[in-house]
């Protein structure tokens, strides 16, 4: 059996809440939502499965967008883990877009407490915006989820604002996530009185299901060859359109599916740390860069033909692309190259200059030796 899928604006984002209530219990079409400055190579098919409550579209790692089908148990089994790994229901304030899997994630938290989730006002996140929004909150236990970039930009906010430090620190739990969160902001927001928790998930797993490095609900966590493998009842059903994509993503043993992550990882003692990515894909303010795309362009450019782009620590965006060259180049004509091709978040961030570019035995670049040279004292 099959059921329409409908495309819905977040211009209102408490319309997308109606629309995923119903998506969720079988009334309504399952879900699509997207964004005025989201702009997708596929189109939505008027059609999925039954089963199929939501539909979220992501960058993907190769620059081919995928679109993630995910069941309303998935959806449902997300937000209940969720609300036990916080301690209970509670009210969200929702201060990111609705059409990443964080955002759906709070609308069908809301759904599950039965509360009514605050957006932020639209626009650049502030103290201003945000602060309107919690004052229009009625309920007091107090939840909300950030990406980093965002965490960074309230906590240099809340260090000169001691009402956007007290409207914070009432809140039960900060959810940040979408990329790893430096342990310098951390500290700075957790000395604001701030109550962080760091979350780990993808869409293709309904978000978040490892809290500060330990699985929530009935999340499983594996290591096979060094990669982060992720299994329980939150996982997507498949990519839409694609099932060579899936085949590859996702795999069955012994009777339980695992969705095959792109990230290296460690299990100790049942806490999980993502060591980096398997592929050259970063994540830089909750998007992703492949690094292999911006050296291309950066070595078409005049002198720069040895130049090796590497993921450079970042406190506000968590990973940007640094070049390191033996040229001094141009910086800002370096990100115009880049940026006439790739999306914003690709242009380099700085240029590293060395002597002499890392180089293995074999002749083809170091890049671990450079990304050592570009993240001095990490």
């Amino acid at each position: 059996m099959t059921r329409p899928l409908a495309v819905v604006d977040t211009a209102d984002p408490l319309a997308c809440l109606a629309a995923l209530r119903d998506a969720l219990d079988g009334e309504g079409p399952a879900v699509l939502f997207r964004g005025g400055g989201v702009n997708p190579v596929h189109t939505a098919p008027l059609t999925v499965e039954q089963r199929i409550a939501l539909v979220v579209e992501t960058s993907g790692t190769t620059g081919r967008p995928k679109r993630v089908a995910l069941s309303a148990d998935a959806v449902l089994a997300s937000a209940a883990a969720s609300e036990s790994a916080l301690g209970g229901p509670g009210q969200w304030l929702l201060a990111l877009p609705v059409q990443y899997i964080a955002g759906s994630n709070v609308l069908a938290r809301s759904l599950a407490a039965g509360t009514t989730p605050m957006p932020v006002p639209p626009g650049r996140l502030s103290a201003e915006r945000v602060l309107e929004a919690v004052a229009a909150m009625d309920d007091p236990v107090r939840y909300t989820a950030l990406v980093p970039a965002q965490l960074s930009r309230l906590v240099d906010e809340a260090e000169a604002d001691d009402a956007l430090r007290r409207a914070l620190a009432g809140f039960s739990r900060i959810l940040v996530g979408g990329q790893a969160t430096p342990a310098p902001l951390v500290d700075r927001a957790t000395a604001l009185g701030w109550r962080l928790t760091r979350t780990y998930g993808s869409s293709e797993t309904c978000g978040g299901v490892v809290y500060d490095g330990r699985a929530i609900g009935q999340t499983e966590v594996r290591i096979i060859d060094g990669r982060v493998e992720l299994g329980g009842p939150t996982l997507a059903e498949y990519y839409l359109d694609d099932p060579e994509r899936t085949e590859a993503a996702f795999v069955e043993h012994d009777g339980q599916r695992w969705y095959r992550t792109d990230d290296a990882g460690e299990l100790a003692d049942g806490v999980l740390r993502v060591t980096g990515r398997i592929d050259d894909t970063i994540v830089t303010g909750g998007l992703k860069v492949r690094l292999g795309d911006v050296e291309r362009i950066v070595r078409e450019q005049p002198g720069l033909a040895d130049a090796v782009v590497v993921a450079g620590h970042d406190p506000e965006w968590g990973e940007v692309p640094v070049v390191v060259t033996t040229v001094r180049a141009d910086l800002e004509a370096l990100r115009r190259a880049v940026g006439a091709v790739l999306p914003p978040e690709a242009r380099p961030d700085r240029i590293v200059t060395v002597d002499t570019v890392p180089l293995l035995p074999s002749g083809k670049p170091d890049r671990l030796a450079a990304a050592r040279r570009a993240n001095p004292g990490h």
